[in-house]
């Protein structure tokens, strides 16, 4: 790693166009500066609002648990019918239903490529 230090340079002195210029600004900014201050806010002040009607928070509505849970669960799947012969395998592990000896026969080719 390289550190470097440059040396410190002095600030150069105004050259009379600046200093010109610089006086005409200040002129101008005195000549359109508030004749009197500004009114700074009042920070003594203070305000807040009530609850609106319904929300106090003086009362407290306790949860009614029952220790079940908070729902019930979807009831699992079957499959009732005598149409369906069993499950294949697609493609990885992709189920697919198979209804006859054919579409068994075709996902076997479709596997072995």
């Amino acid at each position: 790693m390289i550190y470097t230090s440059l040396p410190k340079r002095k600030p150069k002195k105004p050259n009379a166009a600046q200093r010109q210029l610089q006086a005409d600004w200040e002129a101008i900014q005195k000549k359109y500066a508030p004749k009197k201050p500004l009114m700074r806010a009042d920070t003594s002040f203070s305000y807040s609002l009530p609850p609106p009607p319904g929300r106090s928070t003086s009362h407290h509505i306790p949860s009614r648990s029952t220790g079940e849970g908070i729902g019930s669960s979807k009831p699992t799947m079957l499959y009732t019918g005598d149409k369906m012969l069993g499950i294949g395998t697609l493609h990885k592990s992709n189920a697919v239903p198979v209804f006859s000896d054919n579409e068994a026969k075709e996902m076997a080719r479709m596997r072995r490529g």
